[in-house]
């Protein structure tokens, strides 16, 4: 990244996720924000899922697991592991996924991730729109992320963004208390910006826009 990261930004990003946040999470984040503030129903992200989640899965960003719950896996025992820096949030989404006995990983994506044989696939929900920097700083989390993928792997993953992205009065009033707040920091960050990382470290990239919400799809 061109500019020091402040550990502090890195930590508002994700100390809200306390077990009492988490538990009212689906219903607040995944059915309210997303269907009548970001414009992007969580069918539409657990589609972005299904289309690209394969039998070694490394999730990053897990929130409450809702995703790897909900999607419906190529065969019955995924092999699946969680990333987060957010303990609360490992322990939720490996309770709700208890039957798939996920591993979990307490580590920074902004950082090299510790060494982990290669993933047929790799999500990010939700994880960009809460780290600080520019696009063009985060996505460093793509450089952190190639040594754990290989030739065909899927890269996925959907942020919020602003930009030429069509939000309401109240979607652009939440997103500023956001990022006063520092839980979200997309006050730069748009889908041009992050087509435009995303194609200089990979040939077959796809960026849509739903809503507020940049879904992305890339073949490694």
């Amino acid at each position: 990244m061109d500019d020091i990261v402040d550990p502090r930004d890195v930590e508002a990003g994700h100390r809200v996720y306390t077990p009492l946040m988490l538990r009212t999470y689906d219903g607040f984040v995944l059915g309210f924000s997303n269907r009548l503030l970001w414009r992007c129903p969580t069918a539409e992200v657990l589609r972005l899922y299904q289309r690209n989640v394969g039998r070694r899965h490394l999730d990053i960003g897990v929130g409450t697991g809702y995703f790897l719950d909900n999607v419906e896996w190529p065969l019955a025992a995924p092999d699946i592991t969680m990333l987060d820096l957010n303990r609360n949030c490992l322990d939720v989404a490996s309770a709700r996924i208890a039957r798939f006995k996920p591993k979990s990983v307490l580590a920074n994506a902004l950082e090299p991730l510790p060494a982990m044989d290669p993933f047929d696939s790799v999500g990010l929900c939700y994880l960009l729109h809460c780290l600080p920097g520019s696009i063009e700083q985060k996505a460093v989390v793509f450089d952190n992320l190639m040594p754990a993928t290989r030739r065909g792997s899927r890269l996925f993953g959907a942020t919020i963004v602003q930009g030429s992205a069509h939000r309401s009065l109240a979607a652009q009033a939440v997103m500023n208390l956001y990022n006063q707040k520092r839980i979200f920091s997309n006050v730069s960050d748009t889908p041009q910006a992050l087509e435009a990382e995303l194609n200089r470290r990979f040939d077959h990239v796809k960026v849509s826009l739903t809503g507020t919400v940049a879904l992305f799809e890339v073949v490694v």
